[in-house]
């Protein structure tokens, strides 16, 4: 049976060599290369913050790495993952954290049951969200402020279109409109199933994928267009996005799960003074580290004003973590999946 050990502070000493279970991607196959294996307890250092993981985000980047597609690629085999949630076991004087702390985390191989993390990795969690919630908070919310308002410079009052928006970038990314003020938030979906849940996200419309998507959506707006698009879809999507756009509307790239990365021809920007944007908030992080912090501030708010509250999908047991993958890549995903680690402690 697996031990814990309740250290108030790191002890490479007293450090048994514990054993814990984790998500491993064993071969650069998609879901048929995730498996979950038995293995050692991170060792612990005088720097890190020792956490016990209550559930992980599963991502579309996650997905793409299991595959070998996406722009970090550890070779095999590697424990994914980048957001989860959880109690810090430890902390180090100094930290800002104690055990006991329920703490959202953003750390590279975090879909464990225990991880170190460097403080600035960690963020307390707010009261108002579980620790499902909390797993659900990270990424794409960071997403969503970096790329909508930082990026794409989104102002209260302005409308914007959410490409893929029953999903988690596409929820979060509706949110996050609705936070700042956005007076007309519109989704793109391809059922009303997934409609129902964008809706529920806090969209004020929703629009079905069809051959004449783009002119509702204009027709929504009164024939003027959205002030942005927020695209994390892309393939043959994209373009129609474009010819959305208001005057002077801006596209924010955010990535590209239809699989396919779509081009334009630059006429159509010039003609109507549109601009494209890309925006990636992990590559910013790697040259910034202080964007997160900057960014959970401004969350902040809106979660104690109720504006933010991550939908949650499918939350699967550590023991489907092969499930998670394959609901993602069969585009089966809604919200936000999970993977539980350990039964909640509150």
């Amino acid at each position: 049976m697996k031990k814990y050990l309740h250290l108030q502070t790191p002890d490479l000493e007293m450090w048994q060599g514990c054993f814990m279970r984790a998500i491993e991607i064993q071969s650069l196959t998609g879901p048929a290369g995730v498996t979950v294996v038995e293995t050692n307890e991170p060792e612990p250092d005088s720097q890190s913050v020792i956490v016990d993981i209550v559930c992980g985000g599963v991502s579309f980047p996650d997905l793409l790495q299991s595959q070998g597609l996406y722009q970090y690629r550890p070779d095999p085999p590697f424990t994914p993952g980048i957001e989860a949630s959880g109690v810090v076991r430890s902390a180090p004087s100094g930290s800002g954290f104690k055990p006991g702390d329920r703490v959202a985390a953003w750390t590279r191989g975090c879909l464990a049951e225990t991880v170190l993390a460097k403080p600035e990795e960690l963020f307390a969690l707010p009261e108002q969200l579980s620790f499902e919630e909390g797993a659900a908070l990270v990424m794409n919310y960071q997403t969503a402020i970096f790329c909508m308002v930082d990026r794409g410079n989104l102002k209260a009052g302005e409308s914007v279109l959410i490409l893929g928006a029953s999903g988690g970038v596409g929820t979060s990314g509706i949110q996050v409109a609705k936070g700042i003020g956005c007076s007309q938030v519109i989704g793109l979906v391809s059922t009303s199933e997934k409609g129902e849940i964008a809706l529920d996200a806090g969209a004020d419309h929703i629009v079905l994928v069809s051959d004449t998507w783009k002119d509702e959506v204009i027709e929504l707006t009164g024939g003027r267009g959205v002030d942005m698009t927020y695209d994390p879809v892309g393939g043959d999507r994209f373009l129609d996005g474009v010819r959305a756009l208001a005057r002077f509307g801006r596209l924010v790239v955010v990535g590209f799960a239809a699989g396919d990365i779509p081009t334009v021809k630059v006429n159509r920007l010039l003609l109507r003074n549109v601009t494209i944007v890309g925006a990636a908030w992990g590559e910013a992080v790697a040259h910034d580290p202080s964007i997160p912090d900057n960014i959970h501030q401004r969350l902040l708010p809106m979660i104690t004003a109720g504006a933010i509250k991550p939908p949650i999908g499918q939350v699967l047991d550590l023991s489907e973590a092969q499930e998670a993958y394959r609901l993602l890549d069969e585009r089966e995903a809604v919200a936000k999946v999970l993977v539980r680690m350990r039964p909640d402690p509150s």
